[in-house]
């Protein structure tokens, strides 16, 4: 795709989202704000110069239109009291909305409810599925500008290399680049996200078919951005560090009278990294505007424009074995030296980049007769390319040799841009049917997401691989990328590149039903129907294809109260995954007579809230995951739907206020998960699955000694684990310890000092199979100015 349109592309987006905002302030703002207003809105900052005066308001009565038969009494009446009302001090007005935090009970690290599981606003101890939040305060106090960071204090989440290109996560032993969604609409594309304009974090772990569609069989990760919700936030950052770490943040947002809020957030990030060569630059702007019409009705507006660019870095090979390396007789990875920045790549031609662009517009409205309604709407354009240099190929396949005296390096460049369009209607009506109170959530999705997925392998001097000293493998030389139609060709490619156009038509229907027979028992049950239309075209074949799945998700529990703050719930769900996997780029013959990927999870939990602001919560769970495909041996390009995985294993999290002065965020997690049915010749039954500890336990604490100074102790475990589930490669289990300083200096200015890694400890992060291993950073210092105006 050329570069100009590209650029039309982009600006055909921005003028698109221009005038839905202009439009909807062009026709809510005169109507919103008079002179009268804006002089009397608490927001602007000004105090009123009147003495105090005591008023006793009128009930609160709901903004509606007049009848017209009653104008003239009105209008009438309304002169008789016009010199009354002039002489009667102006009452304070109402405040816009509930904060974020207020609407769903947060304080600190804790927080009472979500709306993202049900779609609608519940208490988390209502919720009959293992979820953990992050919030807004504990992403501040812990410094992690990265989602995949974030997660390491989770249970039952690893992180996955992704090709060093992308956030990647395997959450119950489902490794998934694509369940990562952004205030419940998904955003699926392979890109690093960052935290400047996060409200908070949900993981909800085990099939979410009912609430989100395909996939998310081991679970998914959703973003919950900042909104403007009217209160008054003006806070600017200033941040530096370790790898010359540079960062700016700016959060301003107000109301700016009864009827319009407004919010921004902005950053910068430029650093090195402990890596060799390693950089990364990325900034964002997000503006956000809250309209609300009557006391009834909000409309959310937001834009957000983001880039990240970065070093791809596809880490370290494993060292070979002479004979090789089996299950019974792992190998371990290889740093020359004990060295771990040492890189593996081209300064010059390892390189990821994203742009963003995203528009918001939702619609809340509340009927007053038991019935509320959600419609909301995003267009997402991503702008993806990568470039790789990495250890690959050779008769090892990019492994070091035994003598540690060569490894193979290959290269490629990739583009996988896409056009997400979605639109979520969602009804919650809540109602008696004799002694039985229901909650019933229905609604639908309708999406199209379209894309190109290029691929060009890199040629060398000599080929497509190089040999370089594992102990000096940084690759400075040329490389020529070139796209390979076929699978015969002279430099040696036996394999076609993908060049592939695509298009999927999404149409989803849901329906859930909550049944509180008593206080002490509820029964939920549900189930959503998906229609995923895909076609896609082979570029270098013009043969174009196409797959229909109708898809039925259904769900249910059954949650008993013992007493109100605590609930035991047993639950079933099932999710599918269309043949054509989490990226959906292409379509071939074999996939196209695919059944799809089937999870089935149950599940026994336990919520108990110990006091107001301390939430223990714990799972033992069953996931199986079917029909995994596994090449048929003698008929390359076709498949068995034999494979298949099992996940067993406990998840326990205590996280909020353990006193008013101790903040805790406690989790383990148990995980056993297990090849039952091979995926292919060498990942094979009783094979542990990539990346999945038996292990994993983090604490994070937190204290405040005095109103000036805190501090906060965190502890991460994680077992030993494989770099790929055909278990030749292991990866030692380590523990590494993070810290925090911080100091309230007055009500404008504060400062935080963050220590990630604080003992310097070396140990093995990641990976993207058995030849690309990430090591963990070093120890990493940053230190923060706050100042709030």
């Amino acid at each position: 795709m050329t570069s100009r349109s590209q650029n039309n592309r982009r600006i055909a987006l921005l003028a698109k989202l221009s005038l839905l905002t202009t439009s909807y302030l062009a026709l809510s703002i005169p109507f919103a704000m008079s002179p009268t207003q804006a002089q009397s809105s608490p927001a602007q900052g000004g105090a009123s110069s009147l003495p105090p005066v005591t008023v006793t308001a009128p009930a609160a009565q709901h903004r509606r239109s007049v009848p017209s038969t009653s104008r003239n009494t009105t209008a009438a009446r309304g002169r008789r009291t016009q010199t009354a009302r002039r002489i009667e001090p102006a009452a304070a007005p109402k405040p816009f909305t509930e904060s974020q935090d207020a609407r769903t009970g947060t304080s600190g690290y804790f927080a009472n409810s979500t709306s993202v599981a049900t779609r609608t606003n519940t208490a988390i101890v209502n919720i009959p599925q293992s979820l953990s939040v992050v919030t807004r305060e504990q992403i501040r106090d812990q410094n992690y500008q990265g989602v995949t960071d974030v997660t390491r204090y989770i249970p039952g989440v690893a992180v996955h290399q992704g090709e060093g290109n992308r956030d990647e996560l395997v959450i119950r032993g489902v490794d998934s680049s694509a369940n990562f969604f952004v205030n419940g609409f998904r955003d699926d594309v392979q890109y690093f996200r960052d935290m400047y304009n996060a409200q908070s974090i949900e993981v909800l772990k085990g099939p979410s078919a009912l609430t989100f569609g395909r996939g998310a069989g081991g679970g998914l990760l959703n973003r919950t951005l900042k909104e403007a919700d009217g209160n008054r936030v003006y806070e600017a950052t200033a941040q530096t560090g370790s790898w010359g770490d540079r960062r700016v943040t700016l959060d301003a947002g107000q109301a700016i009278n009864e009827n319009v809020a407004a919010r921004l957030n902005v950053f910068y990030e430029g650093a090195d990294a402990f890596r060799d060569f390693n950089h990364l630059e990325r900034y964002g702007i997000n503006p956000t505007v809250t309209l609300k019409p009557d006391d009834n009705t909000k409309i959310k507006l937001s834009y957000e424009y983001f880039h990240d660019e970065r070093t791809a870095d596809r880490g370290n090979p494993s060292q070979g074995l002479p004979g090789g390396a089996t299950r019974f007789n792992p190998t371990t990875p290889f740093a020359p030296n004990g060295d771990f920045s040492t890189f593996f790549g081209s300064p010059s031609l390892n390189t990821a980049q994203a742009t963003v662009q995203t528009g918001m517009a939702i619609i809340e409205h509340d009927f007053e007769n038991g019935l509320t309604v959600r419609n909301g709407t995003i267009a997402a354009d991503y702008q993806k390319f990568y470039q790789n240099v990495y250890p690959t190929g050779g008769a090892l396949a990019g492994a070091v040799n035994p003598a540690d005296t060569a490894v193979n390096l290959g290269a490629y460049q990739h583009t996988t841009n896409r056009d997400n369009v979605f639109n979520q209607t969602d009804f919650t009506y809540k109602t008696w049917t004799g002694p039985l109170f229901h909650t019933v959530g229905f609604g639908t999705e309708f999406g199209r997401q379209s894309g190109v997925d290029i691929r060009n392998t890199g040629v060398f001097p000599d080929g497509t691989n190089i040999v370089q000293n594992p102990f000096a493998p940084t690759y400075f030389g040329a490389v020529t990328f070139l796209h390979h139609f076929t699978g015969t060709n002279t430099d040696g490619v036996t394999t076609p590149d993908s060049n592939s156009r695509y298009a999927l038509n999404i149409q989803s229907g849901y329906v859930r039903d909550t049944i509180e027979i008593s206080r002490a028992v509820q029964i939920i049950a549900g189930a959503r129907f998906d229609r995923f239309d895909m076609s896609a075209t082979d570029m270098n074949t013009n043969i174009n294809r196409g797959r229909v799945d109708n898809l039925v998700s259904p769900q249910g529990a059954l949650i008993i109260k013992p007493i109100e703050q605590m609930s035991v719930y047993t639950a079933y769900s099932i999710s599918y995954l269309p043949a054509s996997g989490d990226q959906f780029s292409s379509l071939t013959d074999g996939t196209l007579i695919l059944q799809p990927q089937r999870f089935e999870n149950v599940e026994l939990g336990m919520k108990w809230n110990i006091n107001p602001k301390l939430l223990f919560s714990t799972a033992v769970y069953n996931l199986n995951r079917t029909n995994q495909p596994i090449p048929d041996g003698n008929n390359p390009g076709f498949f068995f739907p034999s494979g298949s995985t099992q996940t067993r294993g406990i998840e326990a999290s205590l996280t909020g206020h353990v006193t008013e002065q101790w903040q805790s965020s406690l989790a383990y997690a148990y995980t056993d998960a297990k090849i039952t049915g091979a995926t292919s010749a060498t990942v094979v039954p009783g094979s542990r699955v990539q990346l999945v500890p038996y292990n994993q336990f983090a604490w994070w604490n937190k204290y405040q000694f005095t109103p000036m100074w805190s501090a906060a102790l965190g502890v991460i475990y994680f077992g030993d684990s494989f770099a790929s589930s055909d278990d030749t490669v292991r990866l030692p289990s380590f523990v590494r310890f993070d810290a925090a300083v911080y100091a309230k200096i007055d009500e404008t200015w504060s400062a935080q000092l963050n220590v990630e890694n604080i003992f310097d400890k070396g140990y093995w992060a990641s990976a993207d199979g058995n030849n690309n291993i990430s090591p963990g950073q070093g120890r990493t210092v940053k230190l923060m100015a706050r100042a709030r105006f």
